[in-house]
């Protein structure tokens, strides 16, 4: 006869093949399981952790079987951590951050709902979560359908055109994402910021669903089948919603029930998002609530930030916002990122200047002509944020980062892409706008449209309006891309003291110390041969920032081609690199004899010994 104690036995040994083959989740919307090396989802059961924590109750209960278990069990996680990296532990990691990150008091929250219904008396709390529960679910079925016609009137033009290039990128990979089980946890408003342009809700999305790839040839039946034998994971996220200051809340007038937010007439949708009795332009947030962003839990930041430069430019713009700039520059990074995987460099045209075209075009044609493309495979984005604004001579720029992360590098042309490292990538966009130029409001977060007379933009290839004729890549009325570089070779131009208003923040991250050691590897490897002391180094760095060595060792694998151009050495975005490894280092006040050592090393490999001491000093 099984006892209880026998029971709870086998209940453990059980799941022990589970964990040996568990995989982290593959799909969701957006790609955002891809970003942050796959710690962004927790599995139902409570991840490696709670594994643990019930192997130690049962050794101390039963330690006959116990402590093999909890011993066995630890020694895998030592091994999968050595060699793969824990996806079970990196997810209850991450599950754990997002819940410090998003954590917020009733307090709070009173307070901020009070603070919407004083503008808006008809604001309800329940409502609003019935409206991103249905928006949430109608995404993931639009997403798992690869349609998102149905969603576009609830999407800013910048987050549809992130989603339409990714599932483009998935397509290209001869994969969709297969889905199942999507089931809304709990809602929560954990932020909300108010200026004159824009109300920023942020809420809280606790969900979970079964993932899997499919073949991009499935059907949705067959997807659907794959999906269910997928493990259950819960995750978290932020979605950003905005909307204008004043719009109100009225029965009948809202695009979740089918109606324009406007007028009240019945919304019947179209490429356009403009109601066909008003005129209105439903998605621009100046009535109704947009989808503005989705944030992973883990990397969800609190509060509104200073930017260099953004009061002087409002001197002559009044109406210059951030929310509208970071809108524009994520719809032209993902213009950027199309162009370039599809190996078109038209389809960036009406969001990018004639320069940044003709640079474009002239790399795409060199690659095409050695027989090899440009690979952005599960390309995410974790944050948009507002450097900085420049005036210049009748040119006015806005420096705007992007940290996102791709399995990034060169293919063969018609061949499937080889195996990358998913990658940390930091990156600063710069666009330009004639000086004199003021922002334009009527339009909102629609910011792939004319700003002329207001037409969507399409993707016919030409740099001008097809409706008006209005040139677009002159920046002559609005935002368009100008240059694109990584974050070493656009702070090495800065002056000094303005490339980073928080460097020591910013280098303390997971993202951002992986993607320092994947540079590093990059220029270990760009000769083709990795010395013992560069492995030593490297070694040294991978253990002391927590990076699993396997993953150095794809880096390695791809070479130079990992990044978009390695820095020279001795060079001033050279220098820079070394003042963040310092940064590093010093995060905590003080450098070791170790860490000394491996600035050492560093400084001798970017041919910078000279000026280290200089810069342990600041």
């Amino acid at each position: 006869m099984m006892t209880r104690a026998h029971r709870r036995f086998y209940q453990h040994v059980s799941w022990l093949p589970l964990l040996l083959g568990a995989l982290p989740a593959s799909a969701r919307v957006g790609g955002g399981e891809h970003y942050s090396s796959n710690n962004d989802s927790s599995s139902g059961d409570g991840g490696g952790a709670g594994v643990v924590i019930d192997l130690v109750i049962l050794a101390i209960r039963h330690p006959t079987c116990g402590v093999p278990l909890l011993i066995g069990f630890c020694v895998y996680l030592y091994w999968r951590y050595r060699t793969q990296g824990d996806g079970s532990t990196s997810r209850a990691v991450a599950q754990a951050e997002a819940q410090v990150r998003t954590a917020v008091s009733a307090q709070a929250v009173t307070g901020w709902v009070a603070s919407l219904k004083a503008k808006d008396p008809g604001f309800d709390l329940l409502h609003l979560f019935d409206h991103t529960k249905q928006l949430f679910v109608g995404l993931q079925t639009a997403w798992f359908k690869r349609d998102l016609e149905p969603m576009r009137r609830h999407l800013s033009d910048a987050t549809l055109q992130r989603l339409t290039v990714q599932l483009k990128l998935l397509d290209s990979q001869g994969v969709r994402d297969a889905i199942a089980d999507v089931q809304v946890v709990d809602l929560q408003i954990i932020g909300l910021e108010q200026n004159q342009w824009f109300d920023s809700l942020h809420v809280r999305v606790k969900a979970q669903l079964r993932d899997a790839d499919a073949p991009a040839s499935a059907t949705d039946a067959q997807a659907l089948e794959l999906a269910r034998q997928a493990k259950l994971e819960q995750f978290v996220e932020v979605w950003s919603l905005l909307r204008k200051p004043g719009a109100q809340t009225r029965p009948g007038h809202q695009l979740v029930t089918g109606n324009c937010p406007n007028c009240g007439a019945a919304f019947l949708g179209g490429a356009s998002n403009r109601c066909d009795h008003c005129g209105a332009v439903v998605n621009s947030g100046n009535y109704d609530w947009v989808l503005a962003e989705i944030t992973q839990g883990s990397e969800y930041v609190r509060g509104e930030h200073a930017v260099e430069g953004l009061s002087k430019a409002r001197q002559t713009d009044p109406a210059l916002n951030t929310e509208m700039l970071e809108d524009r520059a994520s719809l032209c990074f993902w213009k950027w990122v199309d162009a370039q995987s599809s190996g078109d460099p038209t389809r960036a045209a009406k969001v990018a200047s004639d320069e940044l075209l003709a640079r474009l075009t002239a790399e795409l044609e060199a690659l095409k002509a050695q027989g090899r493309r440009k690979v952005f495979a599960e390309c995410a984005v974790g944050a948009v944020t507002t450097r900085a604004f420049e005036p210049g001579a009748g040119v006015d720029l806005a420096h705007v980062e992007v940290r996102w992360s791709a399995r990034l590098g060169l293919g063969p042309m018609g061949e499937k892409a080889p195996p990358l490292p998913t990658q940390p990538q930091r990156w600063v966009f710069t666009l330009a706008r004639q000086s004199g130029a003021t922002t334009l409001t009527d339009n909102g977060l629609a910011s792939a449209r004319c700003p002329n007379c207001g037409a969507p933009l399409t993707d016919n290839g030409t740099t001008t309006c097809e409706y008006c004729g209005q040139a677009l890549s002159s920046g002559e009325r609005d935002w368009v891309l100008t240059d694109a570089r990584g974050w070493e070779a656009w702070a090495a131009r800065r002056p000094s003291g303005n490339a980073d208003p928080s460097p020591r923040e910013a280098v303390a991250t997971r993202e951002e110390r992986e993607r320092l050691l994947y540079l590093m590897a990059a220029m270990a490897a760009a000769d083709g041969v990795v010395d013992e002391k560069e492995r030593e180094l490297l070694t040294m760095c991978a253990q002391r920032w927590g990076i699993p060595f396997a993953n150095v060792e794809l880096a390695l694998g791809a070479g130079a081609g990992l990044f978009d151009r390695l820095m020279q050495k001795g060079s001033s975005e050279a220098e820079h690199f070394l003042r963040e490894l310092v940064q590093m280092a010093l995060i905590d006040g003080k450098v070791d004899r170790r860490e000394r050592k491996l600035l050492e090393a560093a400084a001798a490999h970017l041919g910078l010994s000279d000026r280290l001491p200089a810069l342990l000093k600041v």
